[in-house]
């Protein structure tokens, strides 16, 4: 199995090809977006890339996405300190499998590209759609840290101010449950400065959940140890959302 590290950054390069030789993949590095471009565009393949976001000249989502015009079918791992879950949704629409954050343990990275190699390519969405400038639906897409949030059956949470998730890890198929439960005086907040109110158990606090949890699994690199989160807080991009929302 061949693979490519894109990173600006010698040593973590160097780390990560030894890391991934140490499990018998052969590896080849890039030091930034165009170099590792031209890889690709010199006719070689590779079983999976490992691409930095933060990095001068072409940045991460910028190699992938070019990445993605000459080989749709690339396995692409994204890799940053620096991320948003707006950043990791952004990146899956592009194609990618997994985002991963640093600093990363090496089985992390190990698993992460194992799984990778294992499951179907991610395409790109179909490009010309209507951009969707906040999308908590899609989050149930990502792999973040080779974890997946999967949304349970409304019947299975055990109250209606409470959302239930399984967390799966990719990379072996176990998975937790995981219950977010909606703090009232949120959902009196948000009816106090939108003039709409917008019950727990609705979509909107459902999407304010699965956002919580997965930001919780991209800081963390885990799901919670004890199963349960609070969403006590939104933002003002959220109380935007829950003026237009439509539960429809």
């Amino acid at each position: 199995m061949k693979l490519l590290v894109i990173d600006d950054e010698a040593h973590i390069r160097h780390m990560m090809r030894l890391t991934l030789e140490a499990a018998g993949y052969q590896v080849d590095e890039a030091a930034d977006g165009q170099a590792g471009l031209d890889r690709f565009r010199d006719g070689r393949e590779y079983d999976a890339v490992v691409l930095d976001q933060r990095m001068p000249g072409l940045d991460g989502l910028q190699t992938l996405e070019r990445i993605k015009d000459v080989a749709p079918n690339a396995r692409v791992l994204m890799v940053t300190a620096y991320a948003s879950i707006e950043l990791a949704v952004d990146a899956m629409r592009l194609g990618a499998t997994d985002f991963l954050r640093k600093p990363m343990t090496p089985d992390t990275l190990r698993s992460a590209v194992a799984a990778a190699i294992a499951g179907e390519p991610r395409r790109p969405l179909r490009r010309g759609a209507a951009p969707q400038p906040r999308p908590p639906l899609e989050i149930a897409l990502l792999t973040m840290n080779g974890f997946q949030i999967l949304r349970s059956p409304e019947s299975g949470a055990p109250s209606p101010q409470e959302h239930v998730f399984r967390v799966r890890h990719v990379p072996d198929g176990a998975e937790v449950a995981v219950s977010v439960a909606i703090d009232p005086e949120a959902v009196d907040r948000v009816a106090r400065l939108t003039n709409r109110r917008l019950e727990p158990g609705s979509g909107y606090w459902r999407a304010q959940a699965e956002r919580l949890l997965s930001a919780y699994v991209w800081s963390e690199g885990r799901p919670p140890a004890d199963g349960r989160l609070v969403v006590r807080d939104v933002s003002r991009e959220d109380l935007e959302d829950a003026v237009r929302w439509d539960e429809s």
